[in-house]
């Protein structure tokens, strides 16, 4: 009897220690992935920042947008 308690113990801890390794395997898959769209996003960002179609916003005192004046740009 209680080497049936030991062996279901063990059986049970294994998949604890199997399942708890797969989780932690995934999330760190799903941070680095969201990490490196994060990245690329951000490259791509200030890629189109460079064109010279893009303008630039700058918060008025009112809180409103509004584009810069041209002899404040860059």
């Amino acid at each position: 009897m209680l080497l049936r308690v030991i062996i279901f113990a063990a059986i049970g801890l294994f998949i604890l220690y199997g399942l708890r390794r797969i989780w932690f395997d995934w999330s760190n898959k799903f941070k680095d992935d969201e990490e490196t769209a994060r990245r690329l996003r951000r490259e791509r960002d200030l890629a189109e920042r460079q064109r010279p179609d893009v303008i630039d916003l700058k918060r008025d005192n009112d809180g409103t947008f509004r584009p810069r004046d041209k002899n404040e740009r860059h």
